[in-house]
């Protein structure tokens, strides 16, 4: 097998960070070490290159997408989406259930993982959606190839609520990971009525996050703590948003934990002030809420109580981005941008660069029980991105994403992606993708690394 070697790079292998190399061979990594490597090393590999000093991460892995494959691929398919989550250093995506037909079947599901082995550039993976009735569907799912069961409690693009109480308790009962959208659909319903009633029907995009409410995120955070705790399930919150919910999670370590969380970067990024600049391309369930709520959401991602930053990933055209806040499309593409917002918010202090590895790369490993990936180590898969801290990208000069846009158009991160390896193959470089190499996730829901 082909032997690269990536050399005189600062490593970040996910356990410590040094300046050294790491040796490919062939899917695996067969070696990383701190110094320079023997002569006769270089000698015996087909491909050796100099870093220069640049950054080797482990790849992201995205717990969090909406690649719109299939019945949305106007605005974005597999095969576009996996691309640019490439171009943003993401080399591992889960993807969520809302597409049509939705993935609440095993025939759907299926459908999407031949989708996945056929056009995806990443490693791929696909939840399998929950509804009030199809508890039979979900007995025939293999839980080793999925990273868990995906439940609506509040109703966001696609309309998969639940909100059968019984079979609420039966979900929480399953023996694997359930991840929740978190919003109260009563509270949503009540408010969105005050507002038309003043507005009718041209709310203004910054009355999103008073219609989709901290009290409808905290209320529904609430609830499905106390049931998970009640039934013993192993729960993770999707899109954290507000201080309220990350005043819920204790900072317990990961192996310690039954119920784990996630923050988004766009939660981290912007604020309410943003809507008037923004409008709705800042649109999101949940809302992009107060500068209060983004100060808690980074101190929880740094004290411990959030496990893992994702995207969210779910692109919309522009045209779908019009209409206020009762009919713009809520949603908007990030995997491009969202290492390089994570690196500059370690440039800013919230975090160090050794919590953005492992909020993006280890973490969703040991979480989601993927083996022998999400760090560089020896016998671990090579999914590797090579990061350049003296380049920095200015976003939207290159969109990838079919949508054609991003949310964070003109901002100026300090730093580059300028490789990613899939399973040992150099498959982005520079603005070209090279070699599709990708494989299905695997999990063993027992096992946390």
């Amino acid at each position: 097998m082909a032997r690269t070697l990536l050399h005189n790079a600062r490593v970040f292998t996910g356990d410590d960070d040094f300046i050294g190399y790491v040796l490919i061979n062939g899917k695996d990594i067969e070696a990383v070490a701190a110094g320079t490597p023997e002569p006769s090393l270089m000698k015996e590999c087909e491909k050796v290159q100099d870093l220069e000093g640049k950054w080797i991460l482990p790849g992201v892995i995205d717990d969090q997408v909406h690649f719109r494959d299939p019945g949305l691929t106007h605005k974005g398919d597999i095969e576009s989406e996996s691309r640019a989550a490439l171009a943003g250093g993401v080399t591992s995506f889960m993807d969520m259930p809302n597409t049509k037909p939705q993935t609440v079947t095993l025939k759907a599901w299926q459908d999407k993982m031949q989708r996945g082995a056929d056009v995806s550039w990443a490693n791929y993976s696909f939840f399998f959606g929950a509804t009030n009735s199809n508890e039979d569907e979900i007995a025939k799912i293999d839980p080793s190839q999925i990273p868990g069961i995906k439940v609506f409690l509040g109703a966001s693009t696609g309309n998969m609520l639940v909100d059968n109480e019984e079979a609420l308790d039966r979900i929480f009962s399953l023996p694997w990971l359930i991840a929740i959208h978190s919003e109260d659909e009563s509270i949503i319903k009540a408010n969105t009525e005050g507002f038309r009633e003043r507005y009718g029907d041209n709310v203004p995009v910054s009355a999103h996050p008073l219609i989709r409410s901290n009290k409808a995120c905290s209320e529904s955070t609430r609830r499905a703590i106390e049931r998970a705790r009640r039934l013993g399930t192993r729960l993770h919150i999707l899109h954290l948003s507000t201080a309220e919910e990350a005043r819920m999670l204790g900072n317990e370590s990961l192996e310690q934990r039954k119920i784990t969380g996630e923050a988004c970067v766009h939660h981290l990024w912007f604020t309410d002030a943003d809507y008037d600049r923004l409008g709705a391309l800042i649109k999101w369930n949940p809302a992009v809420k107060r500068a209060e709520d983004r100060a808690e959401l980074r101190r929880a991602i740094a004290d411990g109580r959030i496990q893992i930053v994702a995207t969210d990933h779910a692109p919309h055209l522009l045209s779908e981005k019009e209409g206020g806040a009762l009919n713009a499309a809520s949603g908007g593409p990030g995997v491009e941008q969202s290492l390089l917002i994570m690196l500059e918010l370690a440039l800013q202090g919230v975090v160090t660069q050794q919590q953005v590895v492992e909020l993006m790369c280890c973490n969703p490993a040991k979480l989601f029980g993927i083996e022998k990936r999400g760090f560089i180590r020896n016998g671990y898969r090579a999914d590797l991105v090579v990061v350049d801290p003296t380049h920095p990208t200015v976003a939207g000069e290159k969109v990838y994403s079919k949508c054609g846009w991003t949310p964070y158009q003109g901002i100026r991160f300090s730093h580059s992606i300028e490789s990613t390896y899939v399973n040992g193959e150099l498959a982005y470089h520079k603005g070209t993708f090279l070699t599709k190499a990708a494989e299905p996730l695997r999990f063993n829901h027992a096992k946390r690394q």
